[in-house]
């Protein structure tokens, strides 16, 4: 809102150095700062309602070492980042951007579904909280909303080359082409590979002519299993405090270079990658997403005052998830949310493995000691701070090795 203030306070009234709102690392540093001032100073208030409601989190007997004292620990922290990050947005974001909306819509419709599982487990006194089928159908209603307007809306472009003779009209930091114009197009980004770029269309190539305009087909599908897998991921990662925030934060840090990158015609023409219209401002967005996840951090750090409960985790998940989409860089995922995925994959193959010799032998065996990884480090006798602090290195080292991307191929 206050975007538009500015805009009209520079063109209309002419008013000097109103015009700085224009530019999108300005107003991503005040999103920035104002969603880590929110988030601090405002999550004390939020975490004592939440204690005062006795919104405390009940603790399954894991066998784990300081379990039991995390018993009755606020959870649904997630609101103080759902808060954290909205607020900002609206103030200082382009309401009207396609990807903002979509990035809105995400947050709310992830936050409700979290809500409602936190809700049931605190005051329905059902540990098994919301019933998976109806997260799934959450998870499949979001992606078909994601999927179906980045597919349709005609905003939604990409140009996948430039030329160095292409001219440029500057306008902020936006810069227009007055070259070759933008399309619309399934293309997205293969990492380390050189002209790398997939479209998802040419699957249905051998159908013959026209197979262009059945894209959707294999672009929606795709949309909502990223969204499910990745709101998934992120909800098994957090376990243990810290853990789901800090290693959050650090991907949608190394997503925010890709955005700004991505959606800025000098750079992606320089670094030879694929331009998107317009996507730059979810910059601003991430910024305030980052600043209420370190914020957040500042209680969940250990020991935690407060859980961010499946009302940050699923909400965590699908804006990585739509923010990957939008920016072209969902094959990017597996490496860049690699804690995610070893998480998913060690739930899914202690599962696996435990039926499978239980069916074979008799007697279920399990490769891992406790799963998630996490647990089972927690285990093998590893002190959480010290399981976290290691995984934010290995998660920063991943998001490093997914920025070389950018030109390694």
């Amino acid at each position: 809102m206050l975007y538009y203030l500015f805009e009209y306070l520079n063109k209309v009234l002419n008013i000097p150095g109103t015009g700085v709102f224009q530019y999108i690392t300005f107003r991503s540093s005040l999103a920035f700062m104002l969603s880590l001032l929110l988030s601090t100073i405002y999550g004390k208030r939020i975490i004592t309602f939440l204690r005062n409601q006795q919104i405390g989190e009940t603790v399954r007997e894991l066998g784990l070492a300081g379990q039991n004292e995390k018993s009755g620990t606020p959870t649904m922290g997630g609101l103080i980042i759902i808060f954290a990050t909205l607020i900002p947005v609206m103030l200082f974001a382009k309401l009207q951007n396609v990807y903002i909306l979509l990035l809105i819509v995400t947050t709310l419709w992830m936050g409700t579904i979290g809500f409602i599982d936190d809700y049931i487990k605190i005051f329905k006194k059902d540990k098994q909280g919301l019933k998976g089928i109806f997260k799934v159908f959450g998870q499949v209603g979001l992606g078909l909303i994601v999927g179906s307007v980045l597919y349709f809306h005609p905003a939604v472009t990409v140009r996948t080359s430039a030329s160095n003779s292409d001219v440029y009209k500057v306008t902020t930091e936006t810069m227009i082409s007055q070259g070759p114009v933008e399309v619309k197009s399934t293309a997205t980004t293969i990492p380390f590979f050189k002209n790398n770029e997939l479209d998802y269309a040419k699957v249905l190539a051998w159908t013959g002519e026209g197979y262009e305009k059945w894209a959707w087909l294999i672009f929606i599908p795709v949309v909502i299993f990223i969204i499910t897998a990745v709101s998934n991921g992120a909800n098994l990662t957090d376990g243990i405090d810290g853990l789901a925030a800090g290693t959050s934060a650090i991907s949608v840090l190394a997503l925010g270079i890709f955005t700004f990158l991505s959606g800025n015609i000098i750079f992606s023409t320089y670094l030879n990658i694929m331009y998107i219209p317009n996507s730059g401002e979810m910059t601003v967005f991430i910024a305030a997403f980052v600043g209420a996840l370190i914020g957040f951090l500042w209680y969940n750090s250990y020991p935690a005052s407060v859980f961010m409960g499946d009302t940050g985790s699923l909400t965590i998940g699908g804006i990585i998830a739509v923010l990957a989409i939008a920016v072209r860089k969902e094959l990017l995922i597996p490496l860049l949310c690699g804690i995610f995925l070893v998480e998913n994959l060690s739930v899914v193959l202690q599962v696996g493995y435990f039926k499978y010799t239980k069916k074979r032998f008799g007697e279920g065996r399990r490769i891992f000691l406790m799963a998630p990884l996490h647990h089972h480090y927690q285990k093998k006798g590893y002190h959480e701070s010290k399981i976290v602090t290691r995984f934010w290195i290995v998660a920063i080292m991943l998001a490093i090795l997914s920025i070389v991307t950018l030109k390694l191929r």
